[in-house]
């Protein structure tokens, strides 16, 4: 997984054997913030959805990114370290010690490998892989049938674009911006509700 400034990504992960990996509300909430600390410096987040047994993450990577990879090694040649891998793999290790030490578990938690799908491959105008990831992202919790609402999940970003909730996990402005979503909370809660083709999701999913 190797990250390029400016690129938009799907990224995700789910718990090992699909077991869930949030168990009670304050589990959401602590990885929100694991996620504000870790992700935040070198991406911005386009949206994000939480669910029981795993997690979605639409992030933009910083138009500064590559200025920051380091090279800890005294080899010239060898291959500098990506900051954003460091801090996912950081902030899905340390959750999962503290769910292990929290609920007297042992063990991996999530799946050895984080995915990510690179939007941008196609950089023409009328790419819709970032509109049709934005959308399938807050629809999980209702495919999945926890909600009968996309409104009723506390924990997506949905909320935050809908109007219903004052989030600042996301760069809501930039995003609305970038995928010309609509400004009428009304027409943008519409489209969320939208059905997207099955073979659109092939070129988001990996």
């Amino acid at each position: 997984m190797k990250f390029y400034q400016g690129k938009i990504y799907h990224v995700y992960n789910q718990g090992n054997n699909h077991q869930k990996i949030f168990f009670e509300r304050r589990n959401y909430l602590f990885f929100l913030n694991k996620m504000r600390t870790y992700l935040c410096r070198h991406c911005d987040i386009l949206s994000w959805c939480l669910m029981p047994n795993h997690f979605h993450w639409m992030i933009q990577v910083h138009p500064d990114y590559e200025d920051h990879l380091e090279d800890h090694s005294n080899n010239m040649n060898a291959p500098k370290v990506d900051p954003l891998n460091r801090s996912i793999s950081i902030l899905l290790s340390s959750y999962t010690k503290a769910i292990n030490r929290m609920y007297s578990r042992s063990g991996s938690l999530f799946r050895g490998r984080t995915k990510s799908t690179d939007l941008s491959l196609d950089d023409r105008s009328d790419n819709q892989h970032p509109l049709i990831c934005f959308f399938y992202i807050h629809q999980n919790p209702l495919k999945a049938n926890l909600v009968s609402k996309l409104e009723d999940w506390e924990f997506s970003s949905f909320r935050d674009y809908a109007g219903l909730r004052e989030g600042t996990l996301c760069k809501i402005n930039q995003t609305q911006i970038l995928l010309e979503l609509p400004a009428s909370h009304q027409k943008f809660r519409k489209l969320s509700y939208q059905t997207i083709p099955e073979h659109l999701l092939n070129d988001i999913i990996d």
